[in-house]
């Protein structure tokens, strides 16, 4: 395993990152297993996991509680606020010092610890000014209850805005981003992470398979892995959505529709990437996650494993550096700075969602 300096934090990680958003109901339900694969990725080197309130309402951050009990002081935790903790009460969400507060308090309960050593804001708020947010994070890392503060798919306008802004207000700093990141999604290239490195931020990056696109799973010829019955339901609205499976509706719908564009054009390059990885002597799991560690300004990637064997299946990867020829091809397949979805860019500003923020009221 290698290790990365957090940015300018001084706090050294793993170049891997346990994420844990598929432990629990929404994932993998078995408490015990879920403790062993955390286990067995600390025997491997990892030092640093990343969770969520919002990941199975608490129930992720519950079994990372029951294992890291006797190894708490040896691992970086992380975990974020912000998505919606109740469908009936309003603000029990956003990154509002009312809820904030009252977030960090729940995490600290569920992980069973006295610190969090980064506690991360799941996405822009755009009804909370950042002084706000800001100033609610400041005051939990000056009561002990929060080591490091951090950002999690925010755009470059409003890291920078963040940094302006705790430095106007004497506020305490984000020292990360956590971005998403793989061969398939590489906005972040443009500006984000040039963004993070001035300001030496370090960089956290999720989905490096794409959601499974960069495992091999998904391909021409191969049956669709996601039930028929799955792909139909992606688009109902959520509550119709809810009561025909019993669960929340998956965050980007279609996402495995092999009949949208963007996934047609995926298909063709993931036969590419399988050749090109075949050639390089390794799988395409490996040259997925290997590809984010690449690049300078990535500290740690999150693996996010449901099995025992999806967590082995990529631990190899922290020691892999892919040459220059193999991104070079890369780059040709998907250019850098280049989405193929935007949707799976993790954020789209009110502007591009919200049709009433480009158009003028009537006269």
């Amino acid at each position: 395993m290698r290790y990365n300096t957090l940015g300018r934090s001084g706090v050294t990680v793993s170049s891997l990152c346990l994420g844990a958003m598929m432990f629990g109901k929404d994932g993998n339900p078995d408490h015990d297993d879920c403790v062993r694969i955390v286990h067995a990725a600390l025997d491997a080197g990892i030092n640093f996991v990343d969770t969520a309130d919002v990941y199975g309402y608490g129930e992720s951050e519950e079994i990372l509680g029951k294992a890291l009990r006797g190894r708490r002081d040896d691992v970086v935790v992380a975990t974020k606020c912000h998505h919606p903790m109740s469908d009936e009460v309003l603000n029990r969400r956003g990154s509002s010092r009312s809820w904030i507060g009252r977030a960090c308090e729940d995490s600290l309960r569920r992980l069973g610890t006295d610190h969090i050593d980064l506690y991360q804001v799941h996405r822009p708020d755009p009804l909370t000014d950042i002084d706000e947010t800001l100033g609610a994070l400041s005051d939990l890392v000056h009561q002990g209850k929060v080591r490091m503060i951090g950002c999690c798919t925010f755009p470059p306008s409003e890291i920078v805005e963040s940094q302006w802004v705790a430095e106007r207000r004497g506020h305490v700093r984000f020292r990360t981003n956590q971005p998403p990141y793989s061969i398939f999604v590489r906005g972040i290239e443009r500006e984000s992470l040039p963004v993070c490195q001035k300001y030496g931020m370090g960089v956290l990056t999720w989905s490096p398979l794409n959601s499974g696109w960069l495992t091999g799973r998904y391909r021409r010829g191969v049956e669709n892995p996601v039930s028929p019955r799955a792909l139909i339901a992606m688009n109902r609205p959520r509550d119709e959505f809810e009561r025909f499976f019993g669960k929340p509706r998956p965050v980007y719908p279609g996402l495995h529709d092999y009949d949208l564009p963007q996934n047609q054009r995926k298909l063709d390059i993931v036969e590419s990437l399988l050749a090109l990885a075949a050639e390089a002597g390794m799988p395409l799991v490996h040259l997925a996650v290997a590809f984010t560690l690449a690049h300078p300004a990535v500290t740690s990637s999150i693996i996010g494993p449901r099995t025992m064997d999806q967590l082995l299946g990529q631990l190899p990867a922290a020691d892999l550096d892919l040459p220059s020829d193999v991104l070079d091809a890369i780059d040709r397949l998907v250019p850098p700075g280049t989405d193929l979805n935007l949707g799976e860019a993790g954020y789209l500003p009110p502007e591009l969602t919200d049709p009433a923020k480009r158009r003028r009221p009537p006269r």
